[in-house]
């Protein structure tokens, strides 16, 4: 994913005077050169549209904001910030979504999340769809995303882990290890840093916990949901063979003791007949071959973690007495 996509936009009508920008308050655009009656003649058109209040965004940056999500975020935070003296730096769940981060929980449509450094007068950002936080913000936890502030993978995921709960720490800190985004080195650097500060120690647990291996949000909260319900630690996307030695399947989760596999169905997984009955085949040849396999939804894992803990277990004792 392109994270640094030419930012700036040149307009012209008839003069040499506006300056390249893609997003800025009124004034911003009057500054570069652009006077009360292009502004408004260029809004009619179609050429600047009004993002926020006194914000105006240039129609070609919108459009490529449709086809990248990453790009349409970092065009809310500029807005924010636009017309702010103490400007912020796009964080936590903002950042996230800057990055590409997978995150359990997305905030509503419009939010924007920012840190400022200690000593900074928050009162402009007191409104609605405006959250901000006051820590540190050194040079090395902070980079540009589309010419916008933001802090890097490695402290947002640190912020998420120590400021939510322990499942959204994992699902962040997961997706940004599997885009390798950051490492656990450069996580732990960051949790060093921020060492003392709040919800630090669950950071670090988080941390400890994560990995690149899983592939989707709903197996990060599934390793937890198993730690949690007492599960032993599965292998994560394994290569599972068949009695002729060729590879069956490439499976979710795998404990190896119980010959027992945990497959996490996501909507892509059924999208389609074929896909459907290419599953079950798929299943079937892992049974012939000696293993139980236990599958489980979005749905499932959250309204009743203890019943999918428990259908797992019952897949442990069936190879168990099969094995004797």
């Amino acid at each position: 994913m392109n994270h640094r996509p030419p930012w700036a936009v040149t307009f012209r009508m008839g003069t040499d005077a506006l300056s390249k920008l893609n997003v800025g308050a009124a004034a911003t655009w009057h500054a570069a050169g652009m006077s009360r009656a292009q502004l408004t003649q260029l809004t009619a058109a179609g050429d600047l549209v009004r993002i926020r209040y006194g914000i105006y965004a240039t129609a070609r940056i919108i459009e490529r904001a449709q086809r990248d999500p990453c790009l349409a975020h970092a065009l809310e935070v500029a807005a924010v910030t636009a017309a702010r003296t103490h400007k912020g730096v796009a964080s936590h769940h903002s950042a996230a979504q800057m990055h590409g981060l997978d995150l359990l929980r997305k905030p509503t449509d419009g939010t924007v999340t920012l840190t400022v450094p200690p000593g900074t007068h928050n009162g402009p950002f007191r409104r609605a769809g405006v959250v901000h936080h006051t820590a540190g913000l050194p040079d090395g936890h902070v980079i540009k995303l589309y010419d916008v502030p933001a802090t890097t993978a490695a402290r947002t995921v640190t912020d998420i882990a120590r400021t939510t709960s322990f499942t959204e720490g994992v699902v962040v800190a997961d997706s940004a290890l599997r885009e390798r985004y950051t490492s656990i080195t450069e996580l732990r650097r960051v949790l060093a840093h921020c060492d003392r500060w709040p919800g630090i120690s669950q950071a670090r647990d988080v941390v400890e916990f994560a990995t690149g291996v899983a592939e989707s949000a709903l197996e990060s909260c599934a390793r937890v949901s198993f730690r949690d319900h007492g599960l032993p630690p599965p292998e994560l996307q394994v290569n599972i063979l068949g009695r002729e030695g060729g590879i069956i399947a490439r499976v979710d989760f795998f404990w190896r003791g119980f010959a027992t596999i945990a497959e996490a169905d996501g909507l892509l997984k059924y999208d389609g007949r074929e896909k459907a009955i290419a599953e079950l085949k798929r299943d079937r040849l892992l049974r012939e071959a000696g293993f139980e396999v236990v599958h489980f939804t979005w749905k499932e894992l959250f309204s009743d973690p203890k019943r999918v803990a428990a259908r797992i277990r019952e897949a442990f004792n069936r190879a168990i007495l099969l094995a004797r």
